[in-house]
């Protein structure tokens, strides 16, 4: 038996970039900060704080979430799969990215702009059961 599975509290970092592929398939892509913070040793030593960036892939529903929805600087919970792909760039060199792959999207808090009237400050959360397969056409995107 094995497990892959990856549970993320953070801020958004930019804005998603959510596209539309094949038969109106929605794939939307951002980046999520989480940090740690510094601490003390009993030494003395200062430890500062650490930030690491995950990028974020939400298909389907949750990708039409996080268009509409989501900001930089956004509070979110991430649930997912971590992934690793790679493709050939226009050089002819192949890269490689790892990401994950949202199962579940919940809005923390309020959103980092302004919420209007008409729209909650938090979406309620979303899951999308399938994941895309390995021979999706997304997997050509190279981000």
């Amino acid at each position: 038996m094995s497990v892959n599975k990856v549970i993320l509290v953070g801020n958004v970092g930019r804005d998603p970039e959510v596209r539309y592929i094949d038969k109106n398939v929605a794939v939307a892509m951002f980046t999520l900060a989480t940090t740690e913070r510094g601490y003390t040793l009993q030494n003395g030593t200062q430890v500062p704080e650490r930030t690491e960036w995950h990028n974020i892939v939400a298909w389907r529903g949750l990708a039409e979430l996080a268009e509409k929805y989501i900001r930089k600087g956004s509070q979110l919970y991430v649930e997912g799969k971590l992934q690793t792909r790679s493709w050939e760039g226009k050089d002819g060199v192949k890269r490689f990215t790892t990401e994950i792959v949202a199962d579940t999207i919940q809005l923390l808090g309020r959103r980092a702009d302004s919420v209007s009237a008409e729209q909650p400050a938090a979406a309620p959360q979303q899951s999308v059961a399938p994941v895309p397969s390995a021979d999706d056409p997304a997997d050509d995107l190279p981000f």
